[in-house]
Formats: structure tokens, C-alpha cells, sequence
């Protein structure tokens, strides 16, 4: 059984926690992932920009990073790693690209699941292989919400 865990920093836990948990799981799922647990933090541009000047040497705020730990347990358990998502980033994101705040939410949900899975992209090229598929994770769920 996958575990997701979720924390916040400079903000409030938003009450749709459930639902992300649960999107969580079914992602983990398609990507046939067992016995995974990662965590989500939730966060504002100032955090994040914080953690992306100090691991990625990028003083600015971005949407979403992912710390891969990889880490088998004896019990079992894949520690997957960490997601860091900044709602703010995401709020604008959502504006831009003209998307609801869920769906711009399930997006860097999947593409931080993606990161941890081992995908990574040079650019933000919709023909990268990573962004592919994380398009494709996208229309599976939603074809199942419909």
C-alpha cells in the first residue's frame, strides 16, 4: 500500500488534502508503483525559492521540485522522496495557462511523482518523453473522473 504524507510551511493545509492524497494514489497506480511513500510540502514562492537557490543554484521561485531518495526498507517500504509544491506558483500558473487551480494542481502533483519515478526533461518541450507521458497520466484520470 502506498502512504503519502503531507505538511506546509507558511500556509494553512488546505482542506482538499483527502482528494490530492487519493489523485496521489491512483497516479501511483498507473505508474504501477508499491509500497511507496513520499511527501508533499506545500509552500509559498518565498520558501521555494529558497530551497531552488540553494539546491538547483536558481535564486527564483518555481512551481514544483522533487528530492528523489530511492531508498529500499527492509521492511519493504521505497522511500520515494519529497515534492515541494508552491501554491503561489501554481495559482499563477493556473492564470496563464488558462487551467482551474485542480487542474494545474494534478499537474505538478504528476510531475513531481514523475521525477521521483526516475523521468527527467531538458526542456518544457510538450515532445519531451517525460512531459508525454505526464500528459498522458493526465488524460487516464480524467477519462475515470468523467
Amino acid at each position: 500500500m502506498n502512504k503519502v504524507l503531507f505538511r506546509t510551511e507558511e500556509l494553512p493545509m488546505p482542506p482538499w488534502k483527502k482528494e490530492a492524497e487519493n489523485f496521489i494514489c491512483r497516479v501511483l497506480e498507473i505508474l504501477e508503483q508499491k509500497n511507496w511513500e513520499l511527501s508533499v510540502l506545500l509552500c509559498s514562492n518565498g520558501f521555494i525559492r529558497s530551497l531552488n537557490a540553494r539546491y538547483r543554484n536558481k535564486d527564483e521561485p518555481t512551481d514544483v521540485l522533487a528530492f528523489p531518495m530511492g531508498i529500499n526498507t527492509p521492511g519493504g517500504k521505497y522511500i520515494a522522496g519529497d515534492i515541494v509544491i508552491s501554491l503561489d506558483a501554481l495559482d499563477e500558473n493556473a492564470r496563464f495557462f488558462k487551467v482551474s487551480g485542480e487542474n494545474e494542481f494534478r499537474r505538478l502533483l504528476v510531475h513531481g511523482i514523475l521525477h521521483l519515478s526516475g523521468y527527467d526533461h531538458s526542456t518544457n518541450k510538450s515532445e519531451e518523453p517525460m512531459l508525454k507521458t505526464q500528459e498522458e497520466i493526465l488524460a487516464r484520470l480524467a477519462e475515470k473522473i468523467t
